[in-house]
């Protein structure tokens, strides 16, 4: 029997490649208009539901960029008035957003000299949009190292979300209903497991009543049934029919989020909607664990569950190329003078090519979108020649 509270933390993460809202206006406008109602909806709902509805939204730096785009606000105009959307969001007082990586990069196989930028700039725009700074961090591909962890707390996060199979908690048990402390190099985190199993529930379908019956169920033969019992449920927002679904009753939000709500409303269903924010924020004493490395990919951990990213002869050469590229532009960005801003501009677009490649879904969907990730790399790689040429610097970037 549980003798503690059940808490349900709701989580969904939205993000678009770079360029894509406009592709898909360009090549499919259905599909465009479906994804961008998925993104309203979730404000509506925290609107008709104040009381109850508790929700959680991590948007990619790439997807705001593209958002805050005037010619995107026009494109999308008859669908959504993105502006006035956004400016809900930031009203929401029962939305809590979290930032992740700029351009949803897979932070533990990117160069770790470009870590701190892509959490930076992930971070910094929700706070331009929201008017706030993320205290949580989602992953992109939930993908986390512990060495993350010091950069994620010099940047200014709180807490991170990880995948529940690859928590070790530090007494053995395997209970991963609670918080728990993550330390790296002398710097902590709090460190918030996500249910896979019902997390991929969210995902494709879900019943009110069964969830009831399942978080009940579950809290009851948990290792600690009598504390709080965190179930925290994330996944893609706007991907696949079940959120898509233009028939609303048919959909997520009104044939699960909307009767659960008002279940919850009425107490039919004992559990606790919470933002995490609200409800990490009293517990100062929180047990030790430590996440091994990986995704939401496998059951496995280490690098081996990178497998869907790296698998393929050609994932791993593109992968290698970014590294290679990276060490060119700090080596020519060390050897640019300050004073030469033209050389800098060039710089900056270098740059900013590398950070767009670093996007997971170029590597995600094999070798269909690998030549997106090249398109990038290839202007990288031009754009860092003319600058070592304007240095008077080997093509690998060292003074000659």
């Amino acid at each position: 029997m549980t003798t503690g509270r059940i808490l349900h933390a709701i989580g969904l993460h939205m993000h678009q490649p770079p360029g894509n809202l406009r592709l898909l206006h360009d090549a499919n406008p259905w599909e465009a208009e479906q994804i961008l109602r998925c993104y309203e909806r979730v404000v509506r709902y925290a609107e008709q539901y104040p009381d109850v509805a508790r929700l959680h939204v991590s948007f990619s730096g790439v997807l705001l960029e593209q958002l805050l785009d005037p010619e995107i606000v026009d494109l999308y105009r008859s669908c959504v008035d993105i502006p006035a959307m956004l400016e809900r969001y930031r009203a929401a007082a029962n939305i809590e957003l979290l930032g992740t990586g700029y351009y949803h990069p897979i932070i533990p196989l990117i160069p770790r000299a470009d870590w701190s930028e892509q959490i930076a700039l992930g971070r910094s725009i929700i706070e331009e949009v929201f008017g706030y700074a993320p205290r949580g961090f989602w992953p992109p591909e939930m993908a986390f190292s512990m060495e993350m962890i010091p950069l994620l707390a010099r940047a200014g996060y709180t807490y991170a979300l990880v995948d529940s199979v690859h928590v070790r908690p530090a007494d053995g048990l395997n209970d991963t209903l609670r918080p728990y402390r993550a330390c790296y190099e002398g710097l902590c985190l709090t460190i918030v497991p996500r249910d896979r199993d019902l997390s991929n529930a969210q995902a494709h379908g879900l019943n009110p009543r069964w969830l009831r019956d399942e978080l009940g169920w579950r809290a009851a033969v948990s290792p600690r049934p009598d504390e709080d019992r965190l179930f925290v449920t994330w996944s893609d927002g706007e991907n696949g029919a079940w959120f898509r679904q233009t028939h609303e009753p048919s959909g997520f939000f009104g044939h699960f989020l909307a009767p659960y709500l008002q279940q919850c409303r009425s107490g039919e269903i004992q559990v606790q909607p919470v933002l995490l924010r609200d409800y990490l924020e009293p517990r100062y004493q929180l047990a030790s664990a430590r996440v091994q490395t990986g995704t939401w990919s496998a059951q496995t951990s280490g690098y081996d569950n990178f497998l869907h990213w790296v698998g393929s002869e050609h994932q791993r050469q593109a992968l290698a190329e970014i590294h290679d590229l990276s060490a060119r532009y700090w080596s020519l960005r060390r050897l640019c003078p300050d004073s030469d801003q033209e050389t800098a501009q060039i710089l900056a677009r270098a740059r900013q090519q590398i950070l767009e490649s670093e996007t997971s879904c170029f590597l995600y969907w094999g070798e269909a979108w690998i030549p997106y990730l090249q398109m990038r790399t290839g202007a990288a790689s031009r754009a860092l020649a003319e600058v070592a040429s304007r240095l008077g610097a080997s093509p690998s970037g060292r003074a000659d």
